[in-house]
């Protein structure tokens, strides 16, 4: 079909065209896309290290494993507040520079086995909230509200690159954060068990002995990668909702119901 521009300016046309909002089903199958994406950041990291998720945290000694979700709960913490505060001294970076920094700090971590990439922790963690909120922000979301903090922890409930996940696994994307007698501290407490798991896992494959540094740098590429992913599929999600007007349980599910048929 022809169309008249009836002498218009043809650059006006296409900023016109782009202002035109996507439709629900096109921005669940980016997300979709994003979601399917991040599932796939850990298949590497297991070819590595061998074996399978589910026996990678037995290979921790016993007393890391019982003190592995307190040093979580410390780690998301110092992240807390660190990532908030570094927002007023220095800008978002992009995401390549997010990942190459935690994938360095991995090798290091790796390097020196369990203890160093047990110290390694709270930084990279700290790095990781760091770019959740980078991300929260390119969605039009201002990362300095306490909600928009929370939603950002919130992105670490999340299941992590090494666990199976099929698609079945959102539940972290449909839970309310009100902040009405409840503090970030909370919401902290609240989903340190679950990243707990995930970290324990991570810590397990940068603790193989011989290829520590390897491992470790694999290790922290593809946990950056997947959380940064979570957090487009968040926050797009969130960015859907006030653009459609669909309630958050809904894209939900029309997000597991894309995922299942990509």
């Amino acid at each position: 079909m022809h169309l008249e521009t009836d002498g218009l300016d043809a650059n006006l046309i296409d900023m016109s065209i782009d202002l035109i909002p996507a439709s629900l089903e096109q921005d669940i199958d980016v997300i979709a896309r994003r979601y399917r994406k991040a599932g796939g950041m850990g298949i590497q990291v297991l070819n590595l290290v061998g074996g399978h998720a589910e026996n990678l945290r037995e290979r921790l000694p016993d007393p890391v494993k019982d003190h592995l979700e307190e040093a979580t709960l410390k780690a998301l913490k110092v992240a807390s507040a660190a990532a908030t505060r570094s927002r007023e001294i220095v800008a978002d970076q992009s995401t390549w520079f997010n990942t190459a920094t935690t994938t360095a700090m991995g090798a290091a971590g790796g390097a020196g086995g369990l203890p160093t990439a047990l110290a390694e922790l709270p930084v990279t963690t700290t790095v990781l909230l760091r770019a959740i909120q980078g991300i929260a922000a390119e969605y039009g979301f201002d990362p300095s509200e306490s909600k928009i903090q929370a939603e950002c922890l919130q992105v670490f409930a999340a299941a992590g690159p090494l666990a199976a996940d099929d698609g079945a696994d959102m539940g972290f994307l449909s839970a309310r954060i009100t902040l009405s007698g409840t503090t970030v501290q909370s919401i902290i407490a609240r989903i340190a068990p679950r990243l707990s798991a995930a970290l324990g896992q991570k810590l397990a494959a940068q603790a193989v002995p011989i290829i520590g540094a390897v491992a470790g740098a694999a290790t922290n590429y593809a946990y950056t990668s997947y959380y940064q992913e979570m957090a487009h599929v968040h926050f797009g999600l969130m960015r859907a909702g006030s653009r459609h007007g669909v309630h958050r349980d809904q894209l939900v599910l029309r997000l597991s119901d894309a995922v299942k048929s990509l």
